[in-house]
């Protein structure tokens, strides 16, 4: 718990203090929510530019001290409205880190999150693992984009953190980070009702089922859309004097490139597109300042763009459903659906399929009437977002797989929610300012968004609280013959170890039992048996040890008996979600 919240403080302290600086030094005097979008994204880039020094990780993270030292000292008397800026942050910061804890509450113990939902995770860990010793790993040399991953090195090389804990406090702060950033949409509102904005905008149900997930790139993602529009908003309202206004949506971008490659321009391009051919005139001198910077951030990361196009996501007769039932309801972008997983059918919970239609229903309703606000409001920037958003899950639905069209919703859900709650900010079409825009239907629609939210959040399973890349190792020796795996009682019964273990070895035949199994007879035709711990006697009679890899141990029963296997075969597009 205690490695887990370390991580989370020192992701949301660096960010916060990284972005507001180099806001400041874009020109701005007064605090700004972009902060923490701007912040996390030069935290990525700096991670992944010193990650493979000598050093590795322990460079990453004196880096990272020193700009947040620096960061905060240059800060000192420049920025105003500080003390306004923690009144408004603390409830939201505080709600948010409350909701993100839910799934490790809930499960009673911190570990790896979403295991039993997706299996991703392993391979995540697996390639961090690798780059923190500075070995080579198939994301690394796929040109997978590492950022995310090189922020966990830092951690786990500068303040002794596990990689799971790096893991589960960067997915943690993006929770905190999220909201915070929405803050630059609702300024303006009294406590109570900026706090439920925020919270509602930075993690709506579809982000929230990601978390769940452990999907952390995703959630990144979410959020650097979001910030990116947000950054364009704000570039032509307190920004509007600055040449460099432009310039924190650019670092926003080179982040989002860093954490998603090449495909984050997908969302981000014709956002900015969209949104330029909407604006008279053309800012050129500062368009051509934030595309230096946006260029300069972004080179380093080319040829690995490059090398990305051939991963395996993009070949279109790959694992189309991943860990999914079948294609996911855009409805499910609109915030309110009542179901602890979003991959199930209306009706298939306990919810009737009608609660699931009346609340989409309920929240498209809204949405036309956050659009028209946007458009009489000349939110522009708002706009091109949820066009950019939309045509992107439409491009992924007809020709994508159901895995990339509910990645694709997932991104547009914070720019739904913003359009649907925006006018809280703002005039409402019956332009009355502000006591209009506290109908009812406003504050319906909050509690049923949040609930649906707050049941993704306590549906999310929790794993192992440890990981080892040796279980994965002993894959090509365990698949010329059986396996049986014998686990403690605490990682099968408490921390979805079973989906853990099955998917470590995927490729194999694999039993998964208790250690208490032991007590049995070893079944015919397993050849070998895996245990935990030191060397000590064999589980079963007839076995001669065969070699201890980490905290694992091997051990092989010569000449098996015939007769066909007692063990399923854990076969690799079965059990996987696919690393995306």
């Amino acid at each position: 718990m205690i490695a887990t919240y370390a991580a989370a403080l020192a992701v949301c302290g660096a960010s916060l203090a990284i972005g507001q600086a180099a806001i400041a030094l874009c020109g701005a005097r007064r605090w700004s929510w972009l902060s923490p979008a701007v912040g996390l994204a030069l935290v990525c880039a700096v991670c992944w530019a010193t990650v493979r020094m000598p050093g590795h990780g322990a460079v990453s993270a004196v880096a990272i001290l020193a700009l947040a030292a620096a960061s905060a000292f240059y800060l000192r008397r420049r920025v105003e409205d500080g003390g306004e800026a923690l009144r408004a942050g603390a409830p939201v910061a505080l709600a948010a880190l409350l909701a993100a804890s839910l799934p490790f509450a809930v499960e009673g113990h911190f570990g790896i999150l979403g295991t039993g939902f997706n299996p991703d995770m392993s391979q995540h860990l697996l390639a961090t693992d690798r780059l923190a010793e500075g070995h080579g790993a198939q994301l690394l040399r796929e040109g997978y984009p590492l950022g995310p991953h090189a922020v966990v090195v830092a951690l786990n090389k500068g303040l002794g953190i596990g990689l799971v804990q790096g893991f589960s406090g960067l997915t943690i702060a993006v929770a905190i980070l999220a909201p915070l950033t929405a803050l630059a949409a609702f300024g303006d509102l009294s406590s109570p009702r900026r706090t439920a904005a925020a919270l509602l905008v930075g993690v709506p149900y579809l982000v929230a089922s990601y978390y769940a997930q452990g999907a952390f790139k995703e959630t990144i993602q979410a959020f650097f859309v979001l910030a990116f529009v947000l950054a364009l908003r704000e570039s032509g309202r307190g920004w509007s004097h600055l040449p460099l206004r432009f310039a924190p949506a650019a670092l926003v971008a080179v982040g989002s490139i860093y954490a998603y490659s090449f495909p984050s321009l997908i969302w981000l391009a014709p956002i900015a597109l969209i949104w330029l051919v909407l604006q008279r005139p053309l800012p050129l001198r500062p368009l051509l300042l934030a595309l230096a910077v946006f260029g300069i951030g972004a080179l380093p990361e080319l040829g690995r763009m490059i090398d990305f196009q051939s991963f395996e996501t993009f070949d279109p007769s790959g694992p189309g459903l991943g860990n999914l039932f079948g294609q996911v309801s855009p409805l499910t972008a609109l915030g309110i659906w009542p179901s602890g997983d979003f991959r199930v059918a209306p009706g298939d919970g306990a919810a009737p399929a009608f609660g699931f239609y009346l609340g989409a229903a309920f929240g498209a309703a809204l949405l036309a009437l956050g659009v028209r606000h946007a458009w009489r409001s000349r939110e522009s920037v708002v706009l091109a977002g949820l066009t950019s958003v939309a045509a992107v899950y439409a491009a992924a639905r007809l020709g994508g797989t159901p895995y990339t069209a509910a990645k694709a919703l997932e991104i547009a859900a914070p720019l739904a929610t913003l359009a649907i709650l925006l006018p809280l900010a703002g005039r409402v079409s019956d332009g009355m300012r502000n006591k209009g825009a506290r109908r009812p239907a406003l504050w319906l629609y909050a509690l049923a968004a949040g609930a649906c939210s707050l049941l993704a959040l306590v549906n999310a399973p929790v794993g192992p609280t440890f990981y080892s890349p040796a279980l994965t190792g002993l894959r090509p020796l365990l698949a010329g013959g059986s396996t049986l795996v014998l686990a403690p009682d605490k990682l099968l019964d408490d921390e979805q170890g079973r989906a853990y273990v099955a998917w470590e070895l995927r490729g194999g035949r694999v039993c998964i039992e208790a250690e208490g199994a032991a007590d049995r007879a070893l079944p015919a035709g397993i050849r070998y048996v895996v245990t935990a711990g030191p060397v000590a006697n064999p589980p079963f009679p007839r076995l001669s040890f065969r070699e201890q890899a980490g905290p694992y141990v091997v051990w092989e029963r010569r000449g098996v008996a015939g007769g066909p296997s007692p063990c399923p075969l854990i076969a690799v597009r079965q059990a996987r979600a696919g690393v995306r």
